[in-house]
Parts: structure tokens; C-alpha cells; sequence
């Protein structure tokens, strides 16, 4: 009989559901089938079942946070089982080891972490039994029942393995190290607060504080066009004064020179510059691309995009969602055809069919099997549906990715662009510009309206029908005052694209083949993740969709300056050399040596440039106001404590982070027993809930409780007559 160990319950049950099965309360029995002619049991994970040891469990000295015990570099790394989730390891390990089971398959999510998540609740049950790999890009039954018909042997995704635990081990390394040092270092400054780094989350945020730094220091500066109405054979045109294409100049005086000259003078078409451009459909989805867009038309943040994707993955009506590839193999295009055909007796759909191209079965810019490494594009699935019988998010999701399929088989939409250069008076030349929509093509599909606030028709801007020498007169002029612009601040749909180049300047509307084979900051899968991450330590807020970093971002940026901590290229670099340990290209042993070593370089320029800060005492009195994020304990170290979250809800104490619970300030004074757990039900509760529930008496949807094996979303709500905190599912309140 073969184990099946699934990454989530939902999971589970979609690779049972194509066979005849038992459901039990914490497996799934699949009765012998053609598949499994002994049978087989499907069981889970929940998540992250296990975890890194904490510096302490390795070594009892490194409990204390002072500097002279950094860098903590355990002899060798090593995995426990988190305590809140004893129960469902128990249930794989009882499998693992009945002797019944005589194969078993890892079947989490087919990327590096589902890798992870599964073999090492493997590895920490002592398994010995032989090991296989389900590897699918979707949940409909044809793809569960070919992926177990097609298994792989676990050799062939054990890479993927090393390099997950590598970027673990790195993480820790770099995170712990770095955090108590600066933490420590900021302390002696009089920053009273946590200081947490990373080795993604520091340049990500080094970025944002460097944005709002340009920002700030930008100064903007005047400048004047002059612009001419022209009179040529009874056509009427505007034109710009232009010099050697620049435009702008910066005294008024100058500009009410030449409105003056010009003014009333003989104006000739000197030159005509016409040119047709066919501009193809935009690429297929990959996760970045898709939360990027998601983010500018409906100010989705990525972790709410990848969050919808995941659903509707699950649900099994689109592919993989955590995919870094805008491509798909012959095999997927082969499919579309019939997909297509579902989709287009929905209504939402009908209107873009008989589709001008069926197929894109030989069009290398969507089929192209060499840029398909784990997973292809985005795609709906044959399990098609009704838009309109999804929530209001899945749908729009559903939509975007259905509606680029669908302008994948369209034809090029064809613009025309025109040039007239106008001499006026033989001296002074104006340059007016138009374009025009010839054929829509895919713009049907997808509309102009879509990419930006302006409208098809604001697209047009026709001109004349003059010729090259044709004569006229300048009807009317005038002078047109304008400023310089500073950059404009990140959205978090930028930040998404801005990791994925490391840095480097992106100015592509249409997402066109956005940065391929890149070296980025984290993954497609973690970016949402970094992001979550940085809002939740108070580094950047988020106002009508802009990130700003907070004055706690701006001083840890400061200190840490120009340090390999923060840069950029350093962290792609290392993400680049981490895809090859994936690729079985490079071993993670040397990977581990370096993640030592910088770990220890960072301490040590850390501790040297701490001696020339000159960090910013408005804002670090700013983050005291707010905090008071350390204390002093004799004989234990540093170690940072109650931090001020907000006020209680049951009296008229402060709330305060204790330690593993937020708690009531008034606890030894008046016995209030108001406490709120950082971890329920297997979730962590994150500082912003819970400012966000003793502010507003509720917090947003927190997705990820965990409960009877069951993984459900719910808001935390205050309830004045229970005094008591309760979950709100579906409309319905759930007693903690």
C-alpha cells in the first residue's frame, strides 16, 4: 500500500477525489483502483510542520542578546517539530512506519517548498521506505490520475530539497545574527525596539528608503513650452516648439520670445514621418506579473492575489500559480483548444469568439518548452467555469487570466504613428505627434481602458492629411508653465517587479517578458511574503496603494548603510546561486560556508561603522514614542519586551506584548485578565491584527487557522457583552 503525504487537507482531498475513497478524520483511504491496485492513504500536512531549532536550543549561552556571543554559527543545523502541530506529524509518522505501507509519495506543492514541507516531515519520522514524487501544474482529476500513472523518483527533485533547506539555513544565519546585532547596536543609539533584518527583507526595504530618499531630496524646477495652432490648407493642427527634440526651456522670458516671433508668421511642413506598429498580445501570466496588474487596476496587494490564485488552484479551474514562467509546452497549448471551446458558452467570455487564431500551438511567443523550468504559465484548466458563480476577487482574478489566454489567440493590434515637423518663418520649428488605431486586434479583449484611466478614443490624437511642403499660417500661440516631477513612490504591485529585477529600472506598461531569467530578490513565491513582512515589523506603511517607509525602516536602513546586508545585487546573486543548487548544478555545502562567513562580516562591519553613526534623533525619538520595545533584566542579557500595542478592551489598562501573548498593563493592580495569544490555532497573530482589533474592535480576514485538521479564514472580533475575543466565519460568530 502506497503513503500519499499531501502539504495541506485541501490538497489532500483533490488528489483523492479522481478515485474511489474513504474519508476518515485526519487521511483519506483510496480503496484498490486501476492506479492503486493495493490501495493507497492520503494524509497531510498542515503547512510548516517543522522548524529550525532557535539559537538557544542549539547553545544555552546565545539566549542573552549581547554582542560579544554574535556571530552564532551552529556546528550544524538542525529541524524540530512545532508544538502546536504535534498532532498531525504523529499521524504521518504512525503511517510512515505501519507496516502496510510499502512506498510512499510526496505530493506537496511541486516547487522547492512543497519539496521541503514534505520530506522533512519525512526525515524527522525516520523514514527508510522508498520514496516517490507526484509532480503536477494542476488539480483536475485527468492531471492528479496522468501525474500518479507518471511518478517520479525522489532523486530527480532531491536538489530542490537542498536548495530549500539552503535558503532556510542562510536565512537564519544571516536574519538572527544581523537582527540581535543592529537591535543591540541601535540600543546603544536609544532606538528602544526590535530590529529585525533579513536577507531579503533588508535590501527590498533598502530599496524603499532609498526611493523616498530620492524623493525628498528632489527639487523641482520650472519650465515653459510654446505651443502653436496652425492654419495649413484648411486643416488645423498644434504643434510644440522643439530644440533638437528638447522641448522645455527654462526662462519664461525665452518662451514668450519665440510666442511672440511666432505669432501670425507663414508656417511650413518640412518633414512627414509615418510608421505602422503591430504590437502583439501581452505574454501569458506568471505569479509576478499577474500580482502586478491585480495591484494597478484593483489595488490588490500581492499576498491578496497569490491568496485568490492559490483558491482557485485549489478549486482546480487554473494551473500552478506559483510559477516564474509567462510559457507554455505544445502539451498545454495542445488543450486550449477544448478549454476555449468551455469557456466560450459562458457570457462573460461569448463576445470574444470565434476567436481569429485557433490555436498557438506553433507560436514560440507562448510555446516555448526551453523557458518552462518547474511550472508553465498561469492558465485556466479544462475544469472550467462560470465567472459569475465565483466570489467577486476570485472572479476578477479568473477573468485576467482567462481574458490573456484568450488574447493570445488574437491577431496584433495595429497603430499608426505620425510626425509633422512645422517650420515657422524659416527660424523656429514645432513638432506635432499622432496615433491612431487601425486594426484593435487584441484591444478587444483586453481595451485600453484596462492598462490605464484613459479610453481608446483618448489614444487617438489624429493628424491632417497635409504634405510635405504644404504652407500655412500660425493662427495662435501660446506659453505653457510646467514643473519637473519627482519619482513617483512604489505601489506594492512596483515592489513585486522591483525585487524581480533587483533593483533595476522597469518601464514597461504592457508587462511584456518581464525581466526572464532574471537575478531578483526572493522567489515568485516569497515575494508577497517579504513584503507581508515588512508592513508587519512597522518598516512601510501602505497609503492609497504607496509604500512609504517608516521612520523604524529609515533608521535601520541608515545604520546599516552601505553594508552587504542591503544590497541588492549581492541577494540576487545569492538567489541566482541557490537556483543552481535546485538545478543540481552546485552543491549547498560551499553556499552554507559563504552564508557563514558573510554572516560573520556583516557583525563585524556592523560593530565598525556603529562607532560613526549619525543617525536622525528626531526619528529615532519618533519610534520611542510609539514603543518601548527593550528592558534591562540582571544577569539575563538584552532581550526585547513589551512593546505598546494599544489600548484594553476590557479596562482602561495598555496593552502590552509580553512575550509569547500580548497582555493588559493592569494585570498586578486590578487582576484584568485581558490577553491575546500571538499564535491561535496554528496561526500567528500578527502585531497589525492586533492593533487593528483593540483599535477597531475587529481586525481584516486572517487567513490559515488551523482546527480539527481544517483550514479555514476569519476575522477576530471584540464581544463587549462576552468580554471575550471570537472569530467571525461566514457571518457567523465562533467562540475561541
Amino acid at each position: 500500500m502506497k503513503l500519499i503525504v499531501a502539504e495541506k487537507p485541501d490538497q489532500g482531498a483533490k488528489l483523492a477525489a479522481p478515485f474511489p475513497f474513504a474519508k476518515q478524520k485526519n487521511h483519506i483511504t483510496i480503496r484498490p483502483c486501476e492506479t492503486f491496485p493495493q490501495g493507497a492513504v492520503v494524509t497531510w500536512a498542515v503547512g510548516h510542520l517543522c522548524e529550525l531549532l532557535s539559537p538557544d536550543e542549539y547553545d544555552a549561552s546565545w539566549k542573552k542578546w549581547q554582542l560579544d556571543i554574535l556571530p552564532m554559527i551552529p556546528s550544524e543545523f538542525q529541524y524540530k517539530v512545532t508544538k502546536t502541530k504535534w498532532k498531525a506529524f504523529k499521524v504521518i509518522k504512525d503511517f510512515v512506519h505501519d507496516p502496510k505501507i510499502n512506498e510512499i509519495i510526496i505530493a506537496g506543492d511541486a516547487e522547492r517548498e512543497g519539496e521541503a514541507i514534505v520530506r522533512l516531515v519525512l526525515q524527522q519520522s525516520k523514514n527508510t521506505k522508498p520514496m516517490k514524487r507526484l509532480w503536477i501544474s494542476s488539480l483536475t482529476p485527468n492531471a492528479v490520475i496522468t501525474g500518479f500513472q507518471n511518478l517520479k523518483d525522489e532523486i530527480h527533485t532531491r536538489d530542490l530539497f537542498h536548495e530549500a533547506i539552503s535558503r532556510a539555513y542562510a536565512d537564519w544565519l544571516v536574519g538572527m545574527n544581523a537582527s540581535r546585532a543592529f537591535t543591540l547596536l541601535l540600543q546603544h543609539q536609544g532606538a528602544e525596539d526590535v530590529f529585525s533584518t533579513g536577507r531579503v527583507q533588508t535590501p527590498t526595504l533598502a530599496l524603499i528608503v532609498k526611493r523616498e530618499t530620492e524623493i525628498e531630496a528632489f527639487r523641482s524646477e520650472n519650465f515653459w513650452e510654446v505651443k502653436a495652432n496652425f492654419q495649413i490648407n484648411n486643416h488645423m493642427y498644434e504643434g510644440t516648439w522643439h530644440k533638437d527634440g528638447d522641448t522645455r526651456l527654462k526662462e519664461e522670458q525665452m518662451a514668450k520670445k519665440i510666442a511672440q516671433f511666432s505669432a501670425g508668421k507663414p508656417a511650413k511642413v518640412t518633414n512627414i514621418d509615418k510608421n505602422t506598429k503591430n504590437i502583439p498580445p501581452p505574454y501569458l501570466f506568471n505569479l509576478s506579473g499577474l500580482q502586478s496588474l491585480a495591484n494597478k487596476r484593483f489595488k490588490y496587494a500581492p499576498k491578496q492575489t497569490l491568496d485568490i490564485a492559490q483558491k482557485l488552484y485549489v478549486k482546480g479551474i487554473i494551473s500552478y500559480p506559483r510559477t516564474d514562467s509567462a510559457f507554455i509546452t505544445k502539451e498545454e497549448a495542445s488543450t486550449l483548444p477544448d478549454v476555449l471551446a468551455k469557456l466560450r458558452e459562458y457570457s462573460t467570455f461569448n463576445a470574444y469568439f470565434p476567436l481569429p487564431n485557433p490555436s498557438i500551438l506553433v507560436s514560440k511567443r507562448y510555446v516555448n518548452p526551453s523557458k518552462v523550468k518547474d511550472h508553465y504559465a498561469i492558465i485556466p484548466t479544462d475544469q472550467t467555469i462560470d465567472p459569475a458563480k465565483l466570489s467577486r476577487e476570485e472572479q476578477v482574478i479568473y477573468e485576467m487570466i482567462v481574458e490573456r489566454v484568450i488574447a493570445a489567440h488574437y491577431d496584433d493590434c495595429k497603430m499608426s504613428y505620425s510626425t509633422i515637423d512645422t517650420l515657422v518663418d524659416e527660424r523656429a520649428t514645432f513638432r506635432s505627434k499622432g496615433k491612431q488605431l487601425l486594426n484593435e486586434g487584441w484591444r478587444k479583449v483586453i481595451p485600453f481602458s484596462q492598462d490605464s484611466q484613459k479610453s481608446a478614443k483618448d489614444n487617438d490624437t489624429s493628424l491632417p492629411p497635409v504634405q510635405n511642403g504644404d504652407e500655412g499660417i500660425v493662427s495662435k500661440v501660446t506659453t505653457k508653465k510646467g514643473e519637473t516631477k519627482p519619482p513617483k513612490r512604489y505601489t506594492e504591485g512596483d515592489l513585486i517587479l522591483v525585487m524581480k529585477t533587483a533593483g533595476k529600472h522597469i518601464d514597461d506598461d504592457n508587462l511584456v517578458k518581464v525581466m526572464q531569467d532574471t537575478e531578483g530578490l526572493g522567489t515568485e513565491a516569497t515575494r508577497a511574503g517579504i513584503i507581508g513582512i515588512l508592513k508587519d515589523r512597522s518598516y512601510i506603511t501602505v497609503t492609497k496603494n504607496q509604500v512609504f517607509p517608516t521612520d523604524k525602516g529609515r533608521i535601520l536602513i541608515q545604520a546599516v548603510g552601505d553594508s552587504i546586508l542591503a544590497s541588492p545585487e549581492m541577494t540576487a546573486k545569492w538567489e541566482q546561486r541557490l537556483a543552481e543548487i535546485g538545478d543540481g548544478k552546485t552543491p549547498m555545502e560551499p553556499f552554507i560556508e559563504q552564508a557563514k562567513k558573510l554572516s560573520a562580516s556583516i557583525i563585524q562591519d556592523a560593530r565598525m561603522n556603529a562607532k560613526s553613526w549619525q543617525l536622525d534623533k528626531e526619528k529615532l525619538a519618533n519610534i520611542q514614542s510609539t514603543r518601548k520595545g527593550w528592558k534591562q533584566k540582571k544577569g539575563t542579557g538584552n532581550y526585547p519586551a513589551k512593546t505598546l500595542v494599544g489600548g484594553c478592551l476590557k479596562c482602561d489598562g495598555k496593552v502590552i506584548d509580553k512575550g509569547n501573548f500580548y497582555g493588559c498593563t493592569n494585570y498586578n493592580q486590578s487582576k484584568c485578565t485581558f490577553t491575546i495569544s500571538k499564535r491561535t490555532l496554528g496561526k500567528e497573530i500578527s502585531i497589525t491584527h492586533v492593533k487593528e482589533l483593540l483599535s477597531g474592535g475587529t481586525t481584516s480576514i486572517v487567513q490559515g487557522f488551523e482546527r480539527n485538521n481544517n483550514v479555514f479564514d476569519a476575522a477576530l472580533k471584540w464581544d463587549n457583552n462576552k468580554k471575550k475575543i471570537i472569530f467571525i466565519y461566514d457571518q457567523q460568530p465562533i467562540n475561541r
